[in-house]
């Protein structure tokens, strides 16, 4: 998530110097247990495809180490959540669309060991964001089957303050940075929610047994999940598997078609990949959707890989 051609060039220049591996690992530890540490309240962008949004936040660690959220996008129409511990409270205006993974970051909760598997992790430099020091982190990927990152780390804090994602040409697909961040803990007000935020129920999440399975991912992820879900392209419940590789994820939805005639279809929406493919079969078929923060060649090939088991497409 994440500036100028002039930066790309300054990040390739101080690439090239030596590193230490282990420092950058260090950081990426940091990052990933930060939140769960530090209050914080301030002002972020956020950038993809060329649309920016300003958005404020409060952010608490409680006495019982829950974590408490509370996000307000403060140009165009209100757009509201609440979360705790990552779970959505409420949501209001268009946020109710976009609210329910609950990451502001792309890495939480991460195992530097296995990252830098599939990983290249580099301290590159240091650099300033919303007037504090931090440490630029370079997350190179290993392969072309997952996106880069260029992470801007406070010194003090370990705090993730700006982020960008790179694709494989190294040009900026998303952006999010700090323009003002304070380290004081956000008073109960602050994290109170206004009655335009809607409050959402709970769901039951329950893990499911399924016949399918992908001949094909890349290396590096696994199956994180098997839920049912809404479709990314209706309405009904259906089948999910989500995957990760501890920074990148994606999710394969699953719908039958019932003899339906439908389209495969491709979208691209900033970072995000849509890859819908229809596997034929006698029982009517199915729609393969993959959706995920993964280059779209890699999309495609999950996508096309996806099977029953015991069953060859058609």
């Amino acid at each position: 998530m994440r500036a100028t051609t002039a930066l790309l060039f300054f990040l390739g220049g101080l690439l090239a110097l030596p590193v230490q591996a282990a420092d950058a690992l260090d950081w990426i530890k940091r990052l990933s247990e930060a939140d769960q540490q530090q209050n914080f309240q301030g002002t972020f962008i956020y950038e993809r495809s060329g649309a920016f949004s300003t958005h404020d936040v409060w952010h608490r660690v409680e006495s019982d180490g829950s974590v408490r959220e509370h996000l307000v996008q403060v140009d165009g129409p209100r757009q509201e959540v609440v979360r705790v511990d990552g779970a959505t409270q409420c949501v209001g205006g268009g946020m109710s669309g976009q609210a329910s993974t609950g990451e502001m970051w792309p890495a939480r909760k991460l195992n530097p060991a296995d990252l830098s598997t599939y990983y290249d992790v580099r301290v590159a430099g240091e650099s300033r964001i919303a007037d504090r020091p931090a440490v630029v982190l370079a997350v190179i990927p290993r392969d072309q089957h997952r996106y880069g990152f260029e992470l801007h780390v406070d010194k003090e804090t370990g705090l993730p303050l700006k982020s960008l994602l790179l694709n494989d040409k190294g040009q900026i697909i998303e952006r999010l940075q700090f323009t003002r961040i304070d380290m004081a803990a956000p008073d109960d007000g602050e994290l109170q929610a206004s009655a335009a935020c809607k409050p959402v129920k709970e769901a039951k999440v329950a893990q499911v047994k399924t016949n399918w399975h992908s001949e094909w991912v890349p290396p590096g992820f696994t199956l994180n999940s098997t839920l049912q879900e809404r479709s990314p392209v209706s309405n009904d419940q259906v089948l999910c598997l989500a995957y990760g590789d501890g920074l990148a994820r994606f999710s394969v939805f699953l719908e039958p078609l019932h003899g339906a005639k439908v389209d495969d279809a491709r979208t691209q929406l900033g970072p995000t990949t849509v890859v819908s493919r229809r596997f034929a079969s006698e029982d009517g078929g199915t729609m393969v959707t993959v959706v995920g923060e993964i280059p779209s060649g890699t999309a495609e090939r999950v996508a096309l890989s996806m099977r029953p088991t015991g069953a060859q497409p058609q």
